[in-house]
């Protein structure tokens, strides 16, 4: 089977185990009134100058083979029914091999005005990020970061080094906006300052708690011996809470994300945009494109309904609701020295 292929049947597989999730351990508190009126919501956002009509997207996922292709054919469908920014999954398998490159470049064919970022790995270089953003007419870049995929991976890389060089030089010398991103495993405040120290202006911290891309290479492994890498990593909501004290960063938030309500609480953490992948997946999947639109559509309102219940007009208002946090995010801010009380404290 198609690496790539593999991976859509396994992340599939295993989204339909009952995970633990940091999000439950996040609750809003309850004010009784409110004087926004419903007409002065306004769900947009802005990601280094690319403005979206509403605060989350379809984050990257896959490429590379017929099968996949069908699928983003499919995704960049919903994309331009709802309005939504997409990102590609890794492009390098393009760069491997143009004669997948239309597994890619069927997402711009089927959404021709639509946000789309193109996204490839650190161990690449910028000449490889410029060829893609040129195949896809990318409005914007994602680099990923996926250290313990690799490493799990049959055949996968062991060497590092010039992960930091090649993203200083992508985020110099690219004509889009730059994201990087986790890819499930999460980031902690000094990756966060480091890719800063490097340029980098904005980063998906995306987090444990969706698909582990661990857990997907571990079950390609023969043995599958490293079974205990499955739940590596910071969930979202650690992840958020590692990026409170960082200034002059847009923060993106993916991993784990289950609803409209979990979207919420990661914009109430300083989330400009929230990605989803394996959610949209499987729906789609299951249901069908009309139904994942139907379901994207209804999260919209479902979030107008959360602004409008916290009396916030705006996406960008919503870090100012006060939050309770207990649990693991809780017991990890004691341990980091992360002030979680100032949380409770916001009006």
């Amino acid at each position: 089977m198609n690496r790539k292929d593999e991976h859509v049947s396994l992340a599939r597989a295993f989204h339909q185990k009952p995970k633990e999730n940091d999000f439950d351990d996040v609750r809003l508190i309850h004010s009784s009134l409110v004087n926004t009126r419903p007409e002065e919501i306004d769900l947009s956002t802005e990601i280094l100058g690319l403005k979206l009509s509403a605060p989350f997207y379809i984050n990257a996922m896959t490429g590379g083979s017929e099968k996949t292709k069908k699928i983003n054919h499919d995704l960049a469908i919903i994309a331009r029914e709802t309005n939504l920014m997409m990102a590609t999954g890794s492009v390098s398998a393009a760069l491997k091999d143009p004669s997948v490159a239309d597994s890619y470049t069927v997402v711009r064919e089927v959404n021709p005005h639509g946000l789309i970022l193109g996204n490839m790995g650190a161990g690449r270089t910028s000449d490889d990020a410029k060829k893609i953003v040129d195949l896809l007419q990318a409005d914007g870049f994602q680099i990923h970061l996926n250290v313990p995929q690799e490493l799990v991976m049959p055949e996968g890389d062991r060497d590092f080094h010039e992960w930091s060089k090649n993203i200083a030089e992508i985020v110099q010398q690219l004509a889009v906006p730059v994201i990087v991103k986790e890819v499930g495993f999460g980031m902690n405040r000094e990756t966060i300052q480091q890719l800063q120290a490097l340029g980098v202006k904005a980063v998906d911290v995306s987090g444990r708690g969706g698909t582990s891309f661990s857990q997907i290479e571990n079950a390609r492994r023969k043995k599958r011996e490293l079974n205990y890498l499955d739940d590596w990593g910071q969930s979202t909501v650690i992840s958020l809470l590692e990026a409170q004290e960082i200034n002059d960063l847009t923060l993106l938030a993916s991993g784990g994300i289950r609803n409209a309500y979990d979207i919420f609480k990661a914009l109430c953490l300083g989330a400009k945009a929230v990605g989803i992948s394996a959610g949209i997946l499987d729906y789609l999947i299951s249901n069908g494109i009309d139904a994942t639109v139907e379901m994207i559509e209804d999260w919209k309102i479902q979030l107008r309904r959360l602004y409008l219940m916290t009396d916030k007009a705006t996406t960008a208002d919503l870090v100012h609701n006060p939050i309770i946090l207990s649990g693991a995010p809780k017991e990890w801010c004691e341990a980091r020295g992360i002030d979680y009380k100032k949380l409770a404290l916001r009006s």
